[in-house]
């Protein structure tokens, strides 16, 4: 059997696939169901961004996993019916989508396209290239995104032969220069037959060299290595990747976050994937620590004091925007202060308490403000509240006055003596304290600056 004996059977096996009951057809509606709905393009973890002018220089990074995490991996994709590489495919596309690439992840792998023992010591390219969907949605346990895995492929695996060049003019998905259709992620495992270059008087050994540009974003290629008793022995190889897309150092930490995966999975595969640890232990001080490192002392201050700095820092600049009114940190000292004059007219001074109804408003500011610089601190009552529990609340808090809108007012049993004003005008039982400037009555920061009343369930 010649090669272009195969290409002749090959075209005669696969027939056309615009001809019902042909092999190709048959494969073609498989696939054109399989892809339904498949991404344009899989969100990886750049250092930069496409653009039309991304080429297709590349670099490599190496991978390397122990024996005892290849072994481990072997076994359990042996006990599921997988194989070795559909475990590290499940391992990758649980990367990828870990690193914000989504649930659904397309991986392009070469098949030996060998599917006849007449072609098996034929000499010629027979190698076609699958696309390989994984939904890892759900965040299912390792085990079980390897089940999805083994049953996904194996199904792909039976519809191998139509020719991925014309897979892709069938499935026609929207075209973009730079980015290659249907995946741009490729994953390539040697599972390792012993194969070794054996010339006497030569020692050889594997040597890996960037000879051609980089076709994907990212291809991840592992060798199966054997220890000299034929057991299992480490798995190594690289990753491959565009260099207008990624830098070394980005390149290398997806590597090493494969690997501490597959050491991961490997001893716990019953763990759900999102909670599978990826950062090693100086990322983790890096941003538990390091980043988060931003205690500072403070000078011990209250909220009259900042309010008060802010007003002379910038009297124009906009304070207070509601509901159209714009109000200049200028224009709210004056109200503050006008308020405040009265409520220390009304005897508010340091360490009182002053009620406050007022609903989200600008005056609902100026109340608790003014409370403040008159050295006291506020209660703020809800008008939502039962009448029984704002009179409660009243009563129990002992304020010293009270601010409130008509509206809030009507609602209140305020206790006899207790003052009632409003946020914003000169009350009628306040006559005098137009133009008053309100009396330096600074609290401290030890000072109560509220009272809050709870249900009970927040504490």
């Amino acid at each position: 059997v010649q090669y272009a004996d195969y290409t002749l059977w090959q075209h005669r096996l696969l027939g056309d696939v615009r001809t019902p009951g042909t092999l190709a057809a048959g494969q073609w509606e498989y696939w054109r169901t399989a892809l339904t709905g498949l991404p344009d393009e899989v969100p990886l973890p750049v250092d930069r961004r496409r653009t039309p002018e991304t080429g297709h220089e590349g670099g490599t990074v190496p991978v390397r996993v122990e024996a005892t995490t290849h072994r481990a991996l072997a076994d359990l994709a042996r006990s599921g019916g997988a194989s070795l590489f559909m475990a590290v495919q499940a391992a990758l596309a649980a990367l990828l989508t870990r690193l914000g690439a989504g649930t659904d992840i397309p991986l392009g792998t070469p098949v030996a396209g060998r599917t006849d023992a007449h072609l098996e010591d034929l000499v010629g390219f027979f190698v076609n290239t699958l696309v390989l969907r994984t939904d890892t949605g759900g965040d299912p346990t390792f085990r079980e995104l390897l089940e999805r895995v083994r049953e996904r492929d194996v199904a792909d695996y039976a519809h191998q032969d139509l020719p991925f060049e014309q897979l892709v003019d069938l499935v026609n998905p929207e075209r973009q220069p730079g980015r290659h259709p249907l995946f741009q992620v490729a994953l390539v495992v040697d599972q390792g037959d012993g194969v070794r270059l054996d010339i006497p008087g030569v020692r050889a050994e594997r040597i890996t060299v960037q000879l051609a540009p980089a076709k994907f974003d990212l291809t991840v290629t592992l060798a199966a290595e054997r220890a000299e008793d034929g057991t299992e022995g480490p798995l190594t190889g690289t990753v491959e990747y565009r260099t207008d897309l990624f830098d070394q150092a980005g390149a290398a930490a997806l590597a090493d976050r494969l690997t501490r995966l597959l050491t991961a999975v490997a001893a716990d595969p019953d763990q759900p994937i999102g909670r599978i640890a990826l950062l090693s232990e100086d990322e983790r001080r890096l941003i538990l620590d390091k980043w988060n490192d931003t205690r500072h002392e403070l000078e011990p201050t209250t909220l009259a004091d900042c309010v008060a700095e802010q007003i002379a820092r910038t009297p124009e600049a906009t304070a207070l925007v509601f509901e159209g009114e714009e109000v200049t940190f200028g224009a709210l000292d004056t109200r503050i202060d006008a308020l405040a004059a009265r409520l220390s007219a009304h005897g508010v001074g340091r360490g009182d308490t002053v009620a406050v109804a007022v609903p989200r408003s600008v005056e609902l500011i100026v109340a608790v403000c003014a409370a403040h610089r008159a050295g006291a601190a506020y209660v703020p009552l809800d008008s939502d509240y039962p009448a029984d529990r704002l009179a409660y609340m009243l009563e129990n808090s002992r304020p010293t006055a009270v601010v409130a809108t008509p509206g809030e007012a009507a609602r209140l049993r305020v206790p006899e003596g207790v003052p009632l004003l409003l946020p914003s005008g000169e009350d009628a039982a306040d006559p005098g304290t137009a133009g008053r400037t309100a009396p330096d009555a600074r609290a401290v920061p030890a000072d109560p600056a509220y009272v809050i009343y709870t249900s009970g369930s927040t504490g």
